[in-house]
């Protein structure tokens, strides 16, 4: 696969070091797990931004890429990477399910991390670039579609986790079906208006729901029936 500028890496992997040091209290997890870090040292963040946003590709900060939405910060990327307490052995069978891929980076990530991943896109012109995006960079484990993430992709269910990279202001009922039980839910809750919290949603075996806010954050909206 491409390979990234190694100085303007290195500085980003440090800075996220840094800031999983000082939120620490709040996620309860002082740094990133060695299969998350290592895996956004493998994605080139440079070849998912507009090319006017290259030189800012490198910093620990979200850019747009354009219909109005987002590159999330690489923090928060790997952040919600983590959350996700993938076992040792995911890259061998794990699936899982990302909503809102944007140009297709923390698909990548996750294709670092799974054995497939399914990436769902709201806007079609998005979906597209990021599906051949992927393919150009030989992430083949990476199906994108363009649709309504709120339903999820049901022929591909259950997933052993799913990351959603929109503020809703509850988590979508179809998500929590196709959830593994014991599998985990990252996705930031709240209204607009008020402050959002990204939050890990678990299932049990017996169906119990379990929520916990993890740290504010700041996203685009969800504009699927989620919403």
């Amino acid at each position: 696969m491409t390979g990234t500028p190694h100085d303007a890496l290195a500085q980003l992997l440090a800075e996220i070091d840094r800031d999983m040091r000082d939120t620490a209290k709040l996620t309860g997890r002082a740094a990133l797990s060695p299969a998350v870090r290592a895996a956004l040292a493998r994605v080139p963040r440079h070849r998912f931004v507009p090319a006017a946003s290259e030189r800012a590709a490198y910093e620990n900060k979200p850019l747009a890429i354009g219909q109005g939405q987002t590159i999330s910060q690489p923090y928060i990327v790997a952040l919600m990477s983590d959350l996700l307490d993938l076992p040792e052995d995911a890259k061998r069978s794990a699936r899982l399910l990302d909503i809102g891929a944007g140009s297709g980076y923390q698909s990548a990530v996750l294709a670092e991390l799974a054995h497939e991943v399914f990436a769902i896109e709201i806007h079609a012109r998005l979906a597209e670039s990021a599906a051949k995006r992927l393919a150009a960079l030989g992430y083949d484990n990476v199906t994108v579609k363009q649709g309504d993430g709120a339903e999820g992709w049901p022929e591909h269910a259950p997933f052993d986790g799913i990351l959603v990279a929109a503020a809703a202001r509850k988590t979508p009922p179809a998500l929590l079906e196709q959830l593994k039980p014991g599998a985990k839910l990252v996705i930031p809750l709240g209204r607009e208006g008020d402050t959002q919290y990204l939050t890990t949603v678990s299932r049990s075996v017996d169906g119990e729901v379990t929520e916990e806010k993890i740290l504010p954050v700041a996203f685009v909206p969800f504009t699927g029936r989620g919403s």
